[in-house]
């Protein structure tokens, strides 16, 4: 009895280690190589996805050069008037001024007026019947009132506005100026050199005055 129990244990004992033998055969260990190539490939792919994010971002635009003005530098109140189109205020600067000489533009030095037109109209501005010909640009306001604006034809910078049919002088017309936007050169003195415009240099100023609001005094 114990013989045959012996041999049934040991029967049994086989067998287990033929199924485990069996088992090993079918499930090998993964090898240290492939293990290696597989990290591998992930970071491949990691890398992937980076390089199209980076590529999937958009490029920047370049910021645009901005037009540099090549005209005489203005300070605050000077601008609001010759590229805004404000009106100073009255009885400021050449107003009552008997000075003999040549009144240039401020922001571009071409001359506009000479001393001999200039005469006293009690309006609280600057006033000549006559401007250096060719110099002045005279166009309709576009505030609507009616009246007509002048600008230096070489710069476009604002002036005033001319007036008609007044009876103050035998040429009958009134060239109401701000005294901000002129500069007088006394007789004997050297004129600066006008700074000529081109298409491109007068481009930024139009476009500022147009997109900013007027400083208006009421009476001018």
């Amino acid at each position: 009895m114990k013989l045959r129990l012996v041999t049934l244990f040991c029967f049994v004992l086989l067998i287990a280690f033929g199924v485990s033998t069996t088992l090993r055969a079918l499930d090998p260990p993964k090898s240290s190589g492939s293990s290696a190539a597989s990290k591998s490939g992930e970071g491949s792919k990691d890398e992937s996805a980076k390089d199209d994010a980076k590529s999937k971002k958009s490029t920047p635009l370049s910021k645009s050069k901005k037009m540099s003005d090549p005209f005489n530098k203005l300070t605050k109140d000077e601008a609001d008037v010759i590229i805004r189109k404000g009106t100073e205020a009255r009885n400021k600067g050449y107003t009552n001024s008997k000075v003999v000489g040549t009144y240039i533009c401020k922001r571009c030095n071409a001359p506009l007026y000479n001393s001999t037109g200039k005469f006293e109209s009690d309006c609280g501005w600057p006033a000549f019947d006559d401007e250096i010909k060719g110099s002045v640009k005279r166009q309709p306001d576009r505030d609507g009132s009616g009246r007509i604006e002048i600008v230096c034809q070489n710069c476009d910078g604002h002036l005033g506005h001319v007036f008609f049919g007044e009876q103050l002088t035998a040429k009958n017309t009134r060239h109401c100026v701000n005294s901000i936007s002129i500069k007088l050169i006394p007789r004997g003195k050297e004129i600066p050199e006008m700074i000529k415009a081109d298409d491109e240099a007068q481009a930024t100023p139009a476009k500022s005055s147009e997109e900013s609001s007027p400083v208006k005094t009421p009476g001018k």
